[in-house]
């Protein structure tokens, strides 16, 4: 585990490139499509604050020890989605910057002794309750991405191209045909075994490929995001 606190700051500082961008936008851009398949930008916009909520009640369950589970159910979380989705332009975006400083709030509050508290994905999988700040950090930067409002996969921080694609590359083993993946900047190397050729490439490129949000100039790779890298289960 990263110390919480960094990993926190890069939460913030995510935070803080999405709320520069909705603040550009306006009522209409919210209301045009986005690249995800039948969501308009206010349906993104919607999804990143209630997901903020979601790892907020996963803190909680951390800090008490009662299961609270992220969402009641996959159906239910549409729901909520398609309900928000609406709204005017200024609740929307004060709604998310709003949701975004609450799970903050929970994180800085949460005992030390608690970060490693079990706390479960809405798949089922387990985590260390720290996991959720990186789970958050991926879920702003992605969907910044999805807005298709001047962020693109070449504005991702160093930091975290690097740790998405240390935590992503290993889950393509068996799903494509390289046997070694070498990132240049930031410097990575995953090793997928096999007898396949090198594939080598720029990490917001490479994580542009791997996480639908680039052209694909190489292999087709299985639908992103994978669960962890660790299994934490039996830990």
């Amino acid at each position: 585990m990263h110390d919480w606190r960094t990993v926190l700051g890069e939460v913030v500082a995510s935070q803080e490139r999405l709320d520069r961008t909705l603040a550009a936008l306006d009522d209409a851009a919210l209301r045009a499509p986005s690249p995800l398949a039948g969501w308009t930008r206010g349906h993104l916009v919607q999804h990143i604050a209630r997901n903020a909520d979601s790892y907020s009640r996963l803190l909680e369950w951390a800090a008490t020890g009662v299961v609270t589970p992220q969402y009641a159910s996959a159906a239910a979380r549409e729901e909520e989605i398609e309900a928000g989705a609406h709204l005017p332009y200024d609740e929307l975006v004060a709604d998310a910057r709003a949701a975004g400083e609450r799970f903050v709030a929970l994180a800085r509050a949460l005992p030390e002794d608690r970060w490693e508290a079990r706390v479960a994905a809405l798949q089922g999988w387990a985590h260390p309750a720290w996991y959720t700040l990186y789970r958050r950090w991926r879920e702003v930067e992605v969907h910044h991405v999805d807005l298709d409002a001047g962020y693109g996969v070449a504005d991702w921080p160093a930091a975290y191209v690097r740790w998405e694609l240390a935590e992503s590359l290993p889950m393509l083993r068996g799903s494509v045909p390289y046997a070694r993946i070498v990132v240049t900047g930031p410097d990575l190397v995953v090793e997928l075994g096999g007898a396949g050729p090198e594939l080598r490439g720029d990490g917001g490129e490479l994580l542009g490929w791997v996480t639908g949000r680039a052209p694909a100039p190489h292999a087709p790779v299985p639908p992103w995001p994978y669960p962890a890298a660790t299994d934490w289960s039996e830990a």
